[in-house]
């Protein structure tokens, strides 16, 4: 008797297993998903690697550094502004570049200064902006390749019903259906890395833009009254 129950118990367990659904994993998904899954890679390659980049630039650009604008205070008050100088150029910053530009123009008048200042600003802000424009790109772009699957996936599953006749399956419709989800959650996963991504490279671009402008009015602020002790002396 036990030993009865011990093996309808085990055909049981193997009727069971037989029955139950293999287990779908990522790799067998996205290869169901049709060649526009070789795209949506290529997306995603470009986008973790702009992500990477200029996570690393803004990392570097935003490190600070301590007491620099008080040291060039005092460079420039005791009127060693090729030693101010030469401590931006051994700064590797964007602020210390703006502060360079600035004290080279020194002597010249202030709305001439802030000119040149704002053009390297422009050129520094434009070398962190690099690669964003494709970013946007891609966060834009993804979840519409996802969606253009979508459509073919829906396209040869109603092909594939049409083709049958009267002798409908409903595996005739899976496989197309099964395209068309895969290559949407594919779009929309990369869509939205891209553009939760873009939005935090922006937010911190603009903080260092911030920084800028407040180094630019100290640097001003610095070479004013620079300006007019020396008016005032003569």
């Amino acid at each position: 008797m036990l030993t009865l129950l011990q093996a309808n118990t085990a055909d049981l367990l193997v009727q069971e297993a037989a029955a139950a659904p293999e287990k779908m994993s990522l790799i067998k998904m996205a290869v169901a998903g049709g060649w526009l899954m070789i795209v949506l890679l290529i997306l995603s390659i470009i986008a973790i690697y702009i992500l990477g980049s200029r996570w690393w630039a803004i990392r570097q650009a935003s490190k600070p550094i301590p007491h620099f604008m008080s040291n060039i205070r005092e460079l420039v008050r005791s009127g060693k502004t090729s030693s101010a100088i030469n401590l931006c150029r051994d700064t590797d910053s964007p602020m210390a570049r703006l502060i360079e530009k600035g004290l080279e123009r020194q002597g010249n008048p202030l709305p001439d200064i802030q000119a040149a200042v704002e053009n390297v600003a422009n050129i520094e802000v434009a070398k962190l902006e690099k690669g964003l424009p494709m970013l946007a790109t891609v966060a834009g772009g993804a979840p519409m390749i996802g969606f253009l699957g979508t459509v073919i996936g829906m396209i040869q599953a109603f092909y594939n019903m049409a083709s049958a006749g009267s002798n409908i399956d409903i595996t005739l419709l899976s496989g197309g259906i099964y395209t068309a989800m895969v290559t949407t959650v594919g779009g929309l996963f990369v869509g939205i890395i891209a553009y939760f991504g873009y939005n935090w490279l922006t937010a911190r671009i603009n903080d260092i833009v911030f920084k800028m402008e407040s180094e630019t009015i100290e640097l001003m602020d610095i070479l004013s009254s620079e300006t007019f002790t020396t008016d005032k002396d003569i």
